[in-house]
């Protein structure tokens, strides 16, 4: 799968547990111009259980975006359900640039939608496969290519799960933005 140039996803503040408020505004957001955009979304998680399509689905409106979600938190699991490599996991381990493109990928064939976010990374407490507490990979797939973005978030198992969430929706809001606007989105002004 060839990779996007990949974009820096601001972190929060170090530790910082995004409020639910400002994740639900986010998803009012992402709902709102992907149902303009007629865009279909569905995610893997991995170290988010769930959450973020969770958040989305909060929205009213959102079964017109959402198709569904990949919980494969079990390392198999991102093999048997997103598709992931199995040889891939094998050399790399679950907490890997193109493990997170591949479940992105994974999830959007698997649930048929337009885009597929996916995230993978250490929550902590502990360090896992030598990886560091704090260390996520983020995936956006879309027409047979993704783009990853790295992280390396602090703070507690919590605030780590939260900022994965956020980083999500960020990478996700900039990926349709980009899509419908185009390239300029991000150096546009009010008229």
């Amino acid at each position: 799968m060839a990779l996007l140039p990949g974009t820096d996803t601001p972190a929060q503040t170090p530790g910082e547990i995004v409020n639910e408020t400002e994740l639900f505004s986010r998803s009012q957001h992402l709902i709102t111009t992907c149902t303009q955009v007629g865009l279909s979304v569905a995610a893997a998680e991995s170290l988010t259980g769930g959450r973020f399509v969770a958040t989305l689905v909060d929205v009213p409106g959102a079964s017109a975006v959402v198709r569904g979600g990949l919980i494969t938190y079990a390392t198999d699991l991102k093999s048997r359900l997103a598709g992931v490599d199995a040889d891939q996991l094998e050399e790399t381990g679950p907490i890997d640039e193109v493990v997170a493109a591949q479940m992105a990928a994974g999830a959007a064939r698997e649930c048929v939608a337009d885009i597929g976010v996916s995230c993978t990374g250490v929550a902590g407490p502990d360090p896992q496969d030598e990886k560091p507490v704090g260390l996520v990979y983020t995936a956006i797939a879309f027409a047979g290519k993704a783009q990853v973005s790295e992280h390396h978030f602090e703070g507690d198992r919590e605030a780590i799960r939260s900022q994965t969430v956020a980083a999500m929706m960020s990478d996700l809001d900039d990926f349709v933005t980009r899509l419908a606007f185009g390239p300029e989105a991000d150096e546009t002004v009010e008229a």
